[in-house]
């Protein structure tokens, strides 16, 4: 049997084994004694941030109260505008549309219309030179129809000719002399009424290049008179 030989340095590695093991064990047995002697309680340092986390609990809990409180008040009142807002578009569209309708009834001929206006009347030249065609110097439908266009371009409610109210559907033609609206002959001179904004209908007519310069060109005379009042009957009334 081989003998193993005791060095110095096992002597020392197996004191500092012992000593080690004595210091965990001492370790040990302190905090268990400590732990009995405490009876688990927490120290006052423990209670005294226990009881600050606490208060600082309570503290963002009554502000999450209070903001949440805030926000179902600003919830309401937005609520409350939506709905003012909501009610006032309604009755904006609901205006906007009875507006609208009534224009309607207007432009096709239902309802009476009474307004400010014009008064434009064309009438055949009263010189036709030797030689000349006299066709060249009378009213066509083409002159009525520069008129009434550019009344309606420039913003008339309605327009007549001769107090024959116009309509969407509306037809006018030459036949002889005499001009035909919707099947009614009229001679000269032919009276164009449109209610309207005179400040705005006349300077319209009377533009550089315009309407009534074209009209004198083709040698009709024109006359032009601003109306304080022009009433147009229903066309069904009118037809009767």
């Amino acid at each position: 049997m081989k003998r193993v030989k005791v060095r110095g340095k096992h002597v020392i590695l197996s004191f500092v084994c012992l000593v080690l093991g004595f210091m965990i064990s001492f370790s040990y047995q302190f905090t268990k004694q400590e732990a009995a002697n405490g009876n688990g309680k927490p120290t006052e340092r423990q209670w005294t941030k226990e009881y600050e986390y606490r208060n600082n609990l309570i503290e963002q809990e009554e502000k999450n109260r209070e903001l949440q409180k805030e926000l179902v008040e600003k919830q309401e009142k937005v609520r409350e505008i939506e709905e003012e807002l909501a009610k006032g578009e309604q009755e904006k569209i609901y205006f906007n549309l009875v507006e609208d309708v009534e224009k309607l009834r207007m432009y096709v001929g239902d309802v009476r219309v009474k307004g400010q206006g014009i008064q434009v009347t064309l009438s055949d030249s009263s010189y036709v030179p030797t030689g000349e065609d006299v066709n060249n110097y009378i009213v066509h439908e083409s002159h009525l129809f520069k008129v009434i266009n550019e009344l309606y371009i420039s913003g008339a409610q309605a327009v007549s000719i001769n107090g024959k109210r116009l309509s969407h559907d509306s037809y006018i033609y030459c036949n002889g002399p005499v001009v035909t609206v919707d099947g009614n002959p009229y001679p000269a001179p032919f009276v164009i009424a449109g209610i309207g904004n005179p400040d705005v209908l006349i300077p319209a007519l009377n533009i550089n290049g315009g309407v009534i310069d074209q009209l004198l060109q083709d040698n009709i005379v024109i006359k032009v008179e601003k109306k304080s009042e022009i009433v147009m009957e229903p066309l069904l009334q009118t037809n009767e």
